[in-house]
């Protein structure tokens, strides 16, 4: 994803498939801060650390400028349709997995 990509998001998106998300790859491992500005999905926010596991969930209010914060150095944040987590069961701690995410792990 390039960093205009990354910039854009699903800002202005009026639906998304529910089978669907948008993996953000910060490219290094931070502290990360969003915002919904222009966003009219309400979505589910999974804060992600290098590895895939779940450091932290926040709901996305649709056009909100409230920050949210990763509340941790994180790699990736992948976007779902609000409400997602819930009915999946996904929690902190859980893993993502992706070849994505797969292709930046750390080698043991």
């Amino acid at each position: 994803m390039s960093a205009e990509q990354r910039a854009q998001g699903l800002m202005n998106r009026r639906e998304m498939a529910a089978d669907q998300g948008m993996l953000f790859d910060f490219g290094t491992t931070r502290r990360v801060y969003m915002w919904m500005k222009n966003t009219y999905l309400p979505l589910d926010m999974l804060f992600l650390h290098p590895d895939g596991t779940i450091a932290h969930i926040a709901s996305g209010k649709p056009l909100s400028e409230e920050i949210i914060d990763s509340r941790a150095p994180v790699r990736f944040v992948l976007e779902l349709n609000a409400g997602t987590a819930s009915t999946l069961g996904i929690a902190v701690g859980d893993r993502v997995e992706s070849p994505q995410i797969a292709a930046s792990s750390p080698k043991p």
